[in-house]
């Protein structure tokens, strides 16, 4: 991105609570920022406004010098949006939701090569079979609670307490299914 990212005066409301307070922020390529904040803080809301994926209530978000409203298309070529659940496509492993998205938005042809360098660089490209159900924040809190503990496959073991919550409706089948296509291909 040869220009920043930046949102001047960027706001959301819904009704007449102030979700984002109005919001001036640039961001430059190849920097890494961090939100911090309570839970309520406005930072999920800030990202889903910078991703294009929640129209802001008032302000304006330019990539490149591109309007992500008004040179939509324009914008979102300069642009990656990686949320830590995906809110679409829950099914497709990290790699493939990237290739969606950057498909869909026409990236550049060096798109690949940069796509397994941030997954590589953020650890999400060589992970080990045990780590894995980390990674799946909604299974997260079931590992080790299964009959066979930390070595539990989620497979066909007995006492799985992801298989359970799986048939309960607390995790989503396709996300099961998603880590047990990924589980394989480790």
């Amino acid at each position: 991105m040869a220009n920043p990212l930046q949102s001047r005066e960027l706001s959301r409301s819904y009704g007449k609570f102030q979700a984002l307070m109005p919001t001036d922020m640039t961001l430059h390529s190849s920097e890494i920022t961090v939100l911090l904040g309570p839970n309520g803080a406005g930072k999920t809301t800030l990202l889903l406004c910078l991703s294009g994926l929640l129209r802001p209530t008032t302000g304006t978000i330019t990539i490149d010098g591109h309007d992500l409203y008004e040179d939509e298309r324009e914008a979102k070529r300069q642009l990656a949006f990686m949320p830590d659940v995906p809110r679409f496509y829950t099914e497709l492993t990290a790699w493939e939701h990237l290739y969606f998205i950057g498909q869909a938005h026409q990236v550049g042809v060096d798109f690949k090569h940069r796509a397994e360098t941030l997954l590589r660089e953020f650890g999400l490209w060589e992970i080990a079979r045990e780590e894995l159900a980390y990674l799946f924040p909604e299974m997260a809190e079931y590992v080790g609670q299964c009959k066979f503990g930390l070595s539990c496959r989620h497979d066909q073991e007995p006492g799985c307490a992801v298989r359970k919550a799986v048939m309960a409706g607390a995790i989503s089948p396709y996300r099961y299914q998603s880590y047990m296509r990924l589980r394989e291909e480790l």
